[in-house]
């Protein structure tokens, strides 16, 4: 009878155990799943928050969450340069100023030392170049540039009263040249071979040759057109030979995102009729390439 008891004793020991093992992996595995399953949600919404937040290297954004697009120059009429009040006009300040309204922002023009201007973006000192910049193969191998949206040409400066005698490019090689360091003008000079100063911008240039310091420039002949002859501020200076043939840029860091937006920006411009307007406004009518 003893026996009978106690097997029954251990019979009920086993199966309270084997019951409570089995409970203790059902609810090991409802937590389990639990976590997974919260695991899966918490990912789920990380990668929402991801999609409708800006990547983290969009420059469109930078420029959005600081509230300024800022844009290096020099002072370079019709481009960029500073009416009567000292506020920044010209062809590429008032499309740049577009631009900045489009982004939400304001714009702000910063003059840099035109060789710089590479370092000026990398280091963040700016956003973008946006003052004339012809599309070289050093400017489009240093930055992201958008579409060209102008033509030009590199022109001989000199006196209106001697430019008769400089009727080739051989003729040039006795003369002095002034030119505005690291631009199309200084590659002009240094391909021909001539004696030039480079100098900060090329209004210093013209300032040169008009003081008499340098017998002739090379400049953007868009410029020169603005900037010599009768009725300018250099009436006795007159441009000559077209070195090169050119087209302006804008200029942007590598990998960014703004160059695309300011095509877009520009098409918009050149398509509803603002381009013209604003080419009208500085005489560049026909300069300005269909986006």
């Amino acid at each position: 009878m003893k026996k009978k008891v106690m097997s029954l004793a251990i019979a009920a020991l086993t199966a309270a155990s084997l019951a409570a093992c089995g409970s203790s992996s059902a609810s090991t595995a409802s937590t389990a799943a639990s976590a997974a399953e919260s695991a899966a949600s918490t990912a789920e919404s990380a990668s929402a928050a991801e999609s409708a937040a800006p990547a983290a290297d969009s420059d469109v954004a930078y420029i959005q969450d600081k509230g300024t697009l800022v844009v290096g120059i020099t002072d370079f009429e019709p481009m960029d340069y500073k009416d009567e009040s000292g506020n920044w006009i010209g062809f590429d300040a008032d499309l740049a100023a577009k631009v900045a309204e489009d982004l939400g922002v304001a714009v702000e023009f910063v003059e840099i030392d035109w060789d710089n201007k590479i370092l000026e973006l990398n280091n963040k000192s700016i956003d973008c170049v946006w003052n004339g910049m012809t599309l070289t193969d050093e400017v489009t191998s240093s930055m992201d540039c958008t579409n060209a949206y102008c033509n030009n040409a590199q022109v001989v400066v000199l006196p209106a009263d001697i430019a008769d005698q400089y009727a080739d490019t051989d003729s040039l090689k006795d003369l002095t040249f002034a030119v505005e360091a690291g631009s199309a003008g200084e590659a002009a000079a240094e391909e021909l071979g001539l004696n030039y100063t480079s100098l900060t911008s090329q209004a210093d240039t013209l300032m040169e040759v008009n003081a008499g310091t340098s017998q002739a420039a090379i400049i953007d002949l868009l410029m020169a057109s603005a900037m010599t002859g009768e009725g300018t501020s250099y009436a006795d200076l007159t441009h000559t030979l077209e070195l090169t043939t050119e087209q302006y840029g804008i200029g942007c860091r590598q990998g960014s995102d703004l160059a695309s937006y300011i095509n877009d920006e520009l098409k918009k411009f050149y398509d509803d009729g603002t381009t013209a307007a604003i080419a009208e406004t500085y005489g560049l009518q026909a300069t300005v390439i269909a986006q």
